[in-house]
């Protein structure tokens, strides 16, 4: 059977730049073993498989090239964009299940696709020493933030690190030492973020670490930074409730993934993640 796989930049700038994911279409008759096969074949990140529901609109699964994981938002924007690009969706708001539950997503009239993330759930915190040797930055250098390192889900688990301005670029990461860490903790990654200057349109730039699914590091990471924008809202609140990340400067590929957070009296009640995608094309994959 010939599958075949959009292939789709997400979270770009200008059409440029981004995070690759694939979609596959009608996937309804198609088993774990071959969407994993489909991704393994495909080599990106994550691999976005639609397939129709009885409640929601899609049923949306993901899978990176080791494993299914519970929810990947640049796969769903490159999902929900594509069809929007398609013609197979007007703007409006749908409703996608996933293994993180049951989400809503949006496409605006000028095709930005802005996705619904589960509430924040904090897993864990971590003392600077502990992330110091896995990351390889001096404890006293993270310590020097006043921020503290947690481990949130907003549909994925990541460790939240913030690095003082000028050193986020300089991390070179150790795959083994962040996947042991992780396989340790039942975390997926590493989300490391710099804040930026006052006078810059981004609030933070970032780098994702996620060697355990196989991923070394990606150049736009929906669900982390929701994460994110859940530990601004709660640890940094005069930042305001709506925020602009910049990913992949590292990789010379650069993404934009707007955010915003709604909460009453300190309790986050919205968490929304949004940017566009461009289609670059398709394969077919024989499973």
């Amino acid at each position: 059977m010939d599958i075949e796989v959009a292939l789709v930049n997400a979270f770009t700038v200008n059409g440029k730049g981004g995070n690759p994911a694939g979609v596959v279409f009608n996937a309804d008759r198609l088993t774990d073993a071959q969407k994993l096969k489909i991704a393994q074949v495909v080599g990106y990140s994550e691999t976005a498989f639609v397939a129709s529901d009885n409640e929601a609109d899609f049923e949306v699964s993901f899978f990176t090239t080791t494993a299914e994981v519970d929810f990947c938002g640049h796969a769903t924007l490159a999902t929900f964009s594509t069809m929007f690009q398609e013609g197979m969706l007007t703007a409006g708001t749908y409703v996608q299940r996933t293994k993180a539950g049951m989400l809503s997503v949006s496409i605006e009239p000028n095709g930005k696709v802005v996705m619904e993330q589960q509430l924040p759930e904090k897993i864990a915190g971590f003392s600077y020493q502990e992330i110091a040797h896995v990351i390889g930055i001096e404890s006293n250098i993270l310590e020097s933030t006043n921020l503290p390192i947690e481990a949130i889900s907003t549909g994925l688990a990541d460790v939240i690190i913030a690095v003082p301005h000028g050193y986020l670029d300089a991390i070179e990461p150790n795959d083994e030492r962040i996947a042991d860490f992780c396989k340790q903790h039942n975390l997926v990654g590493f989300h490391v973020f710099e804040l930026c200057e006052v006078q810059s349109k981004h609030t933070a730039s970032c780098r994702n670490f996620a060697p355990l699914f196989g991923i070394s590091e990606e150049s736009a990471t929906g669900s982390s930074c929701g994460a994110l924008a859940c530990y601004l809202t709660e640890h940094l609140a005069e930042l305001g409730s709506e925020y602009v990340f910049e990913q992949g400067r590292a990789m010379n590929c650069h993404s934009i993934i707007t955010a915003s957070v709604e909460s009453n009296n300190s309790i986050i009640n919205s968490v929304k993640v949004g940017g566009f995608a461009n289609s670059i094309g398709s394969v077919i994959v024989a499973v």
